[in-house]
């Protein structure tokens, strides 16, 4: 099923817009209406330094916290420990999809870490890899609920993923400025 077309609106976005700023901040939105989450984030980081920024957050409404921090920031060695999801990701593991972060298995997910850190209830974890190297998640989630991800769900995800990387890729790179 990976080989349909990605919804009209998402594909509109990377058709039209040139500035990865722009791309991203409208993906977010659209994404979410798409999925009919909560809130969708999008990590970016530099796999040689371990730095990364959460640059681009959408919500539905205020009540949803927001995620987002503009400066680069190292991330923590006890990240992988911590956070199974983020274990999984530098593994460049197949993206994860959390139906409900309260009855999740431990080894998939850290209840207490992901209530104090975000706050959801069900979770797309997406990986944005390349060459065995992590460059971003991209996460969709839902609040008070749980969710069960449909098969649409994950081919839009699964699409975007390969959109997305080479675009997170490019803006790390020019963000970072320490690549050949």
């Amino acid at each position: 099923m990976t080989d349909l077309a990605l919804p009209t609106t998402i594909q509109s976005i990377l058709d039209s817009y040139s500035e990865l700023d722009s791309i991203f901040a409208a993906i977010l939105p659209t994404l979410g209406e798409v999925l009919e989450c909560d809130r969708c984030f999008l990590y970016l980081r530099n796999p040689q330094t371990q730095l990364g920024k959460v640059a681009f957050c959408w919500r539905r409404n205020q009540q949803i916290p927001i995620i987002i921090d503009s400066d680069w920031k190292l991330e923590p060695v006890s990240l992988p420990e911590e956070d199974p999801l983020f274990a999984a990701a530098l593994r460049t593991d197949p993206s994860v999809y959390v139906e409900d972060v309260e009855t999740a298995s431990p080894e998939i997910v850290n209840k207490e870490f992901e209530r104090r850190n975000f706050g959801h209830r069900a979770l797309i974890h997406a990986h944005l890899c390349e060459n065995g190297q992590l460059w971003g998640i991209l996460q969709p989630c839902v609040f008070g609920q749980k969710r069960v991800w449909s098969e649409f769900d994950r081919t839009v995800v699964t699409q975007l993923e390969s959109q997305l990387t080479p675009l997170a890729i490019a803006y790390v790179k020019a963000e970072n400025e320490i690549f050949d």
